[in-house]
Order: structure tokens, then sequence, then C-alpha cells
């Protein structure tokens, strides 16, 4: 049998304050980012989401539970933080018990000085800032003198902008690179990211050409499944995301779109292994540009293309659907939020519908990875598979 895992990150699309998000502040104590968005348009119209048991795991205006065929239920996160790399890194069984390194003043002199005395020019920014908002204020000055913009946010992120026809996008990346060598220890922030850009003053776009640089932490559930003889197909920031580790293709993308596109060619020709992918659209277009008619709008937009998936799902395939953490658009700020994300599982042989309840670990995802490939489980999580009956 010729087993092949569908792994799709809805990056951002959380579904409720976690029951710790008082440790986290006013913002992720309000937090769902479901809810929300959907009360933002009249109810989502999420039909194949539906099917899939999404409305089942909590009340989400437009979102039915009667008629579902699937395994669902929500997962807690139990790393520090409410980060990309957090979230990914769980998943595959690393608990991270210490908060990663936040800047909310700005990277301190020894870091900032000796990246400069590497680039050759002082930095420009150095603060926390929204992506686009540092653009329209610092981009002008950028393309004038080509000195790079720094900026961070509530995430552990350290973030180099700079415009494509001012700066090489390889040259951008050896300064990422560069960064991130002398990041680590107490300075290891979770990602390092090229932030290249384009346009004029007052019209700034970012590219496509977005790389994260991440911590890693070692041989993982992926690893383990590469090892043993499978394809592991990383699609979008999957690849970024864990340093390489167990990934044996990478698949660049630029945005939903054309990440759903990626995915139904790849599944077209791997027909084994784990094809993962993380759809960044909600996360960066509109969960930190407080947009949630937009953030509702691009979720219709992927339901409205699980049809691609679904049709190409075999009887030895089995289907995840989850997310990395919230990003609630209509909560105070532009920050990640903390909360429960939704955990979908599918499989053609499924006969009726599974609740899976609250799990306590979004490393329950890996272990149910492990079981499905036959190979060693992480340390922490527990597998949902026995409840699936495939």
């Amino acid at each position: 049998m010729s087993k092949r895992l569908i792994w799709i990150v809805l990056d951002s699309v959380g579904i409720g304050a976690a029951p710790d998000a008082q440790h986290y502040g006013h913002a992720d104590e309000v937090s769902h980012t479901l809810l929300h968005i959907a009360q933002s348009v009249g109810g989502l119209k999420v039909p194949n989401l539906a099917r899939l048991g999404l409305g089942c795991i909590d009340e989400i205006p437009g979102v039915e539970c009667a008629g579902a065929k699937g395994a669902y239920g929500k997962m807690q996160e139990r790393s520090f933080g409410k980060d990309t790399t957090n979230g990914h890194w769980e998943f595959v069984g690393v608990v991270l018990d210490q908060p990663m390194p936040v800047y909310p003043e700005g990277f301190p002199a020894h870091i900032i000085e000796r990246f400069e005395e590497h680039v050759g020019k002082r930095v420009l920014g150095n603060r926390p800032s929204s992506g686009t908002v540092i653009l329209d204020e610092l981009g002008e000055e950028h393309m004038k003198t080509g000195r790079p913009i720094v900026y961070t946010s509530a995430d552990s992120v350290f973030q180099i902008a700079a415009h494509e026809d001012i700066v090489p996008i390889e040259t951008l990346y050896e300064w990422c690179r560069y960064a991130r060598a002398i990041l680590t220890g107490p300075d290891g922030v979770g990602r390092v990211i090229a932030r290249p850009f384009i346009g004029s003053p007052g019209h700034f776009k970012r590219t496509g050409n977005r790389k994260d640089f991440s911590l890693t932490f070692g041989e993982t559930v992926l690893t383990r499944i590469a090892h043993a003889g499978y394809p592991v197909v990383g699609i979008g920031k999957i690849h970024d995301i864990y340093g390489g580790e167990g990934i044996t293709e990478a698949v660049h993308t630029e945005g939903n779109e054309d990440g759903m596109n990626q995915l139904a060619e790849v599944m077209d020709r791997v027909h084994e292994g784990v094809i993962y992918i993380n759809l960044v659209d909600f996360d960066a277009l509109y969960g930190h540009r407080n947009d949630p008619v937009g953030f509702a709008k691009a979720v219709e937009s992927f339901d409205a293309r699980l049809p691609e998936v679904l049709t190409r799902l075999t009887k030895d395939d089995l289907l995840c659907i989850t997310a990395d953490h919230g990003c609630d658009p209509t909560a105070p700020g532009t920050d990640h939020t903390r909360e429960w994300v939704p955990l979908l599982l599918y499989s053609t042989r499924m006969s009726g519908v599974v609740n899976l309840g609250e799990r306590d670990t979004f490393a329950d995802i890996g272990a149910t990875v492990a079981e499905y490939f036959q190979v060693e489980g992480p340390p922490v999580g527990k597998s949902a598979l026995s409840a699936l009956h495939v």
C-alpha cells in the first residue's frame, strides 16, 4: 500500500482563545479568528470545510455541522509563543519550553553593530513595525541610500526589507544567512526573514521572493519518514520553517492561489509520502492587516478550491487540515493571537463522523502521522489514527 498524507496548514486560522490566552494579553483573550471573520460577512460560505466537520468544532456563522463526514477536533499549543516556528515545530513533536526572544525596543547594539559591519551600511528602522507601514516610512530613504530596513514584531523575528532594484535578491539572502548565524543562544530568534519589495514611494509592494531562515531543532517525524524512503514535499514556506530538515523536495509558491495550483500538480505526480503545504495569505494579507472581510473571502476561496484536493484523494490517502496559530483581524493590534487551532482529518475510507475532542498539544498530528507511516513517533503527542478506523 502506497500511503500518502496531504497536510494543509491554513496559516493563522484559529478557532477561539486558548485556555492560557490571558497570559499573552487582552487581544488574545478576546480572539476567535473564524468566528469574527464569519460575523464580518454575515456567515462563511465554506460547504466543503463544513462537510469535513469544521462546523462541528465550534459555532461559526454559516458553517453547519449536519451532514459532516470526517474527523474533527481542536488542538491547544503546549509550546510558549504563538508564532509560525512554535506551531510548525510542535506539529512534529518539538515543544519549546522557553519563549524565543522578542525585541519590543528593537535589537541591541551587540547584534546591530555586527550586522552593520557585515553589510557595510547602517540599518534603517530597528524597531517593531508592520511590514507595510515601515516600507511607507523608510522605503524611499532605503532607495536613496541602500541601507537595509531592519524591523521586528511581537513575534520572534529579525526581518530585513530591501528593494529588488537596489539590493539583489541573493545579496539580501546572504545578509539573512549572516544574521541567522549571529542570532543564536539567548538571541536565537525563531526566524530571520528576507522581505524583498518593489515599486516606488507610495506604491511599494512586497514580492513572492520572501525567504525564511528558521531555527532548527534536529531530527523529527519528517526526517524519519524521509529515511524510510518516502518523499516529503514541502510547498510554500514549509522547507524554510524546518530549515530543510526532513524535506526531500521544496516547491516555492506566491500566495494561496499559486499554492493550490502547486498542490494539485504535486498530488498528480507524487503518489506516496508527505505533501505538506502552508497557505500564508490568510496571515500575511488579512490577519496582520486587520481585514476580516478579506480574511473571510480568502477562506471561502480556499474552500472553493478544496474539491481539487478531495477528488485527487485515493483510498490510501489521509488528508489533514489545521492551522499553526490565530491572527484575529478584529482583535486589538496586528499580532498573532493565542488560539485553539482546528484539526480536520479525512480518508475516503471513513464512513461516518468522528469527534476527536480537545487535544492538549499540536504534536498529536506528528504522533498520528508517525503511526500512519509506521515510523518512530515524537516524544510527545497522542495519535488519533485508531479513531479514524482506516
